[in-house]
């Protein structure tokens, strides 16, 4: 009995130990959410007008640009799924993962090669595993993206949109990005960077009574649009970017805050198990003592006859 005493003793102080430290990583992620939820707010309004201005230019002019055209027959789409470098997420890795393997799906069901750009660890280790082609890979900043990670990432992009397919480039590019809600609530989903859609676009304004204003240009709208490609497309990645950190601190939190809840009640557990266990040890010593006593004394008295 007193060997199992020792045995739920050991276990309490393991788990005890466990949940001491995701209490840390759950306060350190608590933490780190809350600045990636400024970042992000601050990127945003920048990301939608700048938006809203290639809209406005792409609208008031017949130009044909890869920001603004489709191309008549899609050969090769891009798609850039954006991880962690890190796990200990819930199911956050796994939810991008597979809104990328959906969307792939749907692409090459229409007839369009994919191209496979990832950043994270996490997502790299997939498809390494799985055999999977990726064109290229970057990690080592998704805790704590900065808009130089963006332009790192967008540059190769970039390139692969202005070059012909017959060349290697591509026709559209995809983002699969975590989008953070809330604390509680973070969706994967993917969306279509360029062509930029100028539908949808307007159709976003029009109900907040917005009216796209008309430019005249200088020197020509297709110089317009080159200088705000790669402003577009970096601004775009970069709160995608900063919405897939806020989304992994978030479902870590709740990861680590679980793991701690959990750790919590297997302690209540075993300290029930390891008090009856030692109540039970109690209870035979002091059975021993009674019985000892008990042949002690008849002992004695037969002697005494």
């Amino acid at each position: 009995m007193g060997a199992q005493l020792r045995v739920y003793k050991r276990r309490i102080r393991s788990v005890t130990a466990t949940k001491k430290i995701t209490k840390a990583m759950e306060m350190i992620a608590a933490s780190r959410v809350v600045k990636a939820q400024r970042k992000v707010a601050a990127s945003t309004p920048y990301a939608q007008e700048l938006t809203r201005a290639v809209t406005a230019v792409g609208t008031g002019s017949n130009t044909k640009h890869p920001l603004t055209t489709q191309a008549e027959t899609v050969v090769r789409s891009a798609v850039l799924l954006l991880t962690s470098d890190r796990g200990l997420a819930g199911a956050f890795n796994s939810n991008a993962i597979k809104a990328a393997e959906q969307l792939t799906a749907r692409l090459e069901a229409e007839g369009k090669e994919v191209d496979t750009y990832i950043v994270g660890r996490r997502g790299l280790a997939h498809y390494n595993f799985r055999e999977r082609k990726v064109v290229e890979s970057w990690s080592g900043f998704t805790d704590e993206p900065t808009y130089a990670d963006a332009k790192k990432v967008a540059g190769p992009l970039i390139e692969a949109i202005e070059k012909d397919t017959a060349e290697g480039g591509v026709d559209e590019l995809h983002i699969v990005f975590t989008e953070f809600v809330s604390m509680m609530t973070q969706t994967a989903l993917d969306d279509r960077l360029l062509p930029l859609s100028l539908e949808e676009v307007a159709k976003e304004a029009a109900p907040k009574g917005e009216i796209l204003p008309l430019y005249d240009f200088e020197p020509s709208a297709e110089d317009v649009l080159d200088a705000l490609l790669p402003r577009y497309v970096e601004s775009r990645i970069y709160n995608a970017l900063l919405q897939s950190a806020a989304s992994k601190h978030a479902a870590t939190r709740r990861a680590m805050k679980s793991a701690t809840d959990n750790a919590g009640e297997l302690i209540t557990t075993l300290s029930r198990l390891a008090n009856a266990a030692r109540q039970a040890e109690i209870t035979q010593e002091i059975s021993e003592i009674v019985g000892g006593s008990a042949a002690l004394a008849d002992a004695t008295a037969g002697s005494d006859r």
